[in-house]
């Protein structure tokens, strides 16, 4: 068996045509999402994604507002700028990208819930648990978009989350549960007594414990759709937490990269957009 690759890139392009549209509308009606982006130190990785997520947005004509601060800026330089992005109008949804090296959790916080694009505040992983309308997670629903796209039955599937970080393990298990998804899942993660026999018997495996190839062939079951998530280095160079002999029996394999990082800036597109949608039905 080969498995059918869940092309991310692919995806990312199919849904900037489909925003691309609802961007001109908003526009046509006096709104102009636009997205801030609160960027600290000289981390090669936060730029490259800073950087990702702003020519996405002005390939659909969202509008963009970057504020870069040194390795040297404080806790209180970051929040003025978080203060400056909550208060202005031009802004329909922003992120602070990590590491900024200070208080995370207090800027993510700071930030107004209703303008969290990344769906990470506290108060709307809470409303998640809850099962009330608030933005979400972008990596979980990336993982989602990208089956749903490709056909994969989520509905009565047994998924196998590995990995119960806040981003994407903790909410992709709470997403999955809802009516809207229905499927079984269970949570596992690096201190799972038998990891190898909770994954045989999943259809779906999605693998975010940020360990290289903690997902082997022999673990899978045959036609399995497995999502690997997962982003460490090995030598210099990037490595998932899926080994490459996985294709030769799954159904359906995300590659990475080029997997579920795309899906996760065409969520993060989407959420903006959403929010200014929102916002404008909120004033009719």
């Amino acid at each position: 068996m080969t498995a059918q690759i869940l092309d991310g890139k692919a995806t990312l392009t199919a849904i900037k045509a489909e925003l691309t549209e609802r961007v001109a509308r908003l526009r046509e009606q006096g709104v102009v999402p636009g997205l801030g982006t609160v960027l600290v130190g000289d981390d090669p990785g936060s730029h490259w994604y800073v950087n990702a997520k702003h020519k996405d947005c002005a390939e659909i004509g969202i509008t963009s507002l970057r504020r870069d601060l040194p390795a040297t800026a404080t806790q209180a330089e970051v929040e003025a700028v978080i203060d400056e992005l909550n208060a202005d109008p031009a802004c329909t949804g922003f992120l602070v990208q990590q590491p900024t090296g200070l208080d995370e959790m207090a800027l993510l916080s700071r930030v107004d819930p209703t303008k969290d694009v990344d769906g990470l505040h506290p108060m709307n992983l809470g409303w998640l648990a809850l099962g009330k309308p608030a933005p979400l997670p972008c990596t979980p629903m990336g993982c989602i978009e990208l089956l749903r796209r490709h056909g994969v039955q989520i509905a009565g599937a047994k998924v196998v989350v590995i990995g119960r970080g806040l981003t994407v393990g903790r909410p992709l298990g709470l997403i999955l549960t809802r009516k809207s998804e229905n499927a079984t899942v269970t949570l596992c993660h690096t201190g799972t007594k038998d990891l190898a026999a909770e994954v045989r018997q999943a259809d779906i495996v999605i693998a975010a414990a940020g360990v290289p190839s903690i997902v082997t062939k022999d673990m899978v079951k045959p036609g399995a759709a497995v999502l690997d998530v997962g982003v460490s280095r090995v030598d210099g160079k990037i490595a998932g937490d899926v080994a490459l002999d996985v294709a030769e029996v799954a159904g359906w394999i995300s590659p990475n990269p080029g997997g579920v990082g795309p899906m996760t800036r065409a969520l993060l597109l989407s959420n903006i957009v959403a929010a200014a949608e929102a916002s404008l039905a909120a004033h009719a």
